[in-house]
């Protein structure tokens, strides 16, 4: 069974995630604070962190880039209500494997849980086009002669396609 470590702020919130996921994996642990959730987790060592982007004391950025140096077979998945560019571009580049708003259904969550798990990327589809951007940008392309003889049409159609 996979095992899950969960951290958030919201300690409601946080109750109802562990609630709805107890059934399908192991809650090793949860946190409210960053500090204790870094330190846990490198106790505990869980498949997968489901961790909120904004939360006192550096925020999920923090939690993933300590626990990273340490322990980089851990996997993490953000969740939080924030969709802004920057903010999943920023958890992207600490280290997450994913990234999903909290307007997620129970399902869905633990179906990107268990693909993050299994090494998948996974962002919810209105994010993964600036994903895209932000990443093709900085990564050099390799030329490629089918690609080149699209044309410039044909090519943007490919791109709206793997944005969803």
């Amino acid at each position: 069974m996979t095992s899950v470590y969960l951290v958030d702020d919201h300690r409601i919130f946080l109750t109802g995630v562990q609630a709805e996921l107890e059934s399908d994996f192991d809650v090793v642990g949860s946190s409210h604070d960053v500090d204790r959730a870094v330190d846990e987790i490198r106790q505990t060592r869980p498949d997968v962190v489901l961790v909120d982007v904004h939360m006192p004391g550096g925020g999920g950025v923090t939690v993933v880039a300590n626990v990273q140096e340490t322990n980089p077979d851990v996997r993490f998945l953000a969740l939080s209500v924030s969709d802004a560019p920057e903010d999943v571009i920023a958890m992207i580049r600490a280290g997450a494997r994913g990234y999903v708003t909290k307007t997620i259904s129970p399902d869905e969550l633990a179906a990107s849980i268990r693909r993050v798990a299994d090494g998948d990327a996974v962002f919810s589809p209105s994010l993964a086009g600036f994903v895209l951007d932000a990443f093709s940008r900085s990564v050099p392309v390799a030329e490629d002669p089918e690609l080149d003889s699209l044309t410039p049409r044909e090519q943007e159609v490919l791109r709206q396609i793997a944005r969803g």
